[in-house]
């Protein structure tokens, strides 16, 4: 008499991540990178989990809001988190990060303790960082962010200057597109390069980008910790369209305008005017390198005049138009994309 046939193992995913979401989470951060999981994890988009799984992780199964609004609902209790390969924590608004629930710090130490590897996302890091499990790690935030980070957190330099950073058992992005990319990074790690790219096809993003590829924020030649200097620079940035005077910032920021020039001699040996013309001309390169606009539409995106002023201030500090800018990247194949680097 034959044997019984036992039955078969349980299929196992290539790849699980729960999701621990963090109060008036960023919702796009989060779908972009889900998305990237969804669309890896099985043939065309038909969303299986195949290959790869994910869950909501909750401490009271409540709905969590968004800061756009829109509430996601759990699919689990946060439980045992040796059940997953990565913990993926998605931050939103500053305010919300102390108010997270200590039952999702103790979980978070829980994962640390199991050598679960911890994904912030956005905020997310911040989120790490309260919880006291990124001392000793390189930690990637947003340009955005990067001030909002010197301000609560003593002992870490955060990353501003590229979009993931992958530090051992820790990684960390500065949200955005750049969530899907680190996602693909993991999809190429634990499945294939074929699956991350073909979620990325379809998520009609063009490239993928290795954590080295720079965020577009503050030109890395314009580095100082004076946290005066830095908010009046990404006051710059957030209004780079129609940039203010020298006043209107010193006024933005609550101080005389000749505070904010000596400000700027001592930590950048620039004038502000001169240090704004730069972060606008950083753009412009930037732009000119990575977009097919024409000269006049990086005029009206960089807040100058007119294409002429344009390329009369970009020939002074370059000793080119943006002409022959673009003409010799493009004799010289572009930007060049870095391959993942695995830690």
């Amino acid at each position: 008499m034959a044997r019984p046939l036992s039955p078969a193992p349980p299929f196992r995913p290539r790849l699980r991540v729960g999701f621990v979401l963090a109060r008036r989470f960023t919702l796009s951060a989060f779908a972009n990178f889900v998305d990237v999981l969804r669309l890896a994890a099985d043939e065309g988009d038909r969303s299986r989990p195949i290959h790869c799984s994910w869950k909501v992780l909750s401490a009271s199964m409540d709905p969590v809001r968004s800061s756009c609004g829109i509430a996601v609902g759990p699919d689990e209790p946060l439980g045992d988190p040796a059940r997953f390969d990565y913990i993926v924590v998605i931050g939103g608004l500053i305010d919300e990060i102390a108010r997270l629930d200590p039952d999702y710090t103790a979980f978070l130490r829980r994962a640390a303790e199991a050598r679960i590897p911890l994904v912030g996302v956005c905020t997310g890091a911040f989120v790490l960082h309260r919880a006291g499990l990124m001392q000793g790690y390189r930690c990637c935030v947003s340009w955005f962010h990067h001030d909002d980070f010197l301000e609560q957190f003593d002992g870490l330099m955060p990353v501003s200057d590229r979009i993931f950073v992958v530090d051992r058992d820790r990684l960390t992005c500065s949200g955005g597109a750049s969530s899907a990319h680190l996602a693909a990074f993991l999809v190429e790690r634990h499945i294939g390069r074929a699956a991350a790219q073909k979620s990325l096809r379809i998520m009609i993003i063009a490239e993928d980008m290795a954590g080295d590829d720079p965020q577009p924020g503050l030109p890395l030649d314009l580095k100082t910790r004076d946290p005066l200097v830095r908010k009046a620079l990404l006051h710059i940035q957030q209004n780079m369209d129609a940039p203010p005077n020298v006043a209107a910032v010193a006024d933005r920021l609550g101080v005389s305008r000749r505070k904010l020039e000596r400000h700027f001699h001592e930590a950048l040996g620039l004038s502000p005017n001169a240090a704004f013309l730069r972060v606008r001309l950083a753009q412009v390169r930037l732009l000119l390198d990575r977009s097919d606009r024409s000269v006049t539409q990086i005029a009206a995106a960089t807040g100058f005049c007119d294409a002429s002023h344009l390329i009369r201030a970009f020939r002074q500090a370059e000793g080119m138009t943006p002409a022959a800018w673009r003409g010799r990247a493009a004799r010289s194949g572009g930007a060049q994309l870095m391959p993942p680097s695995w830690p």
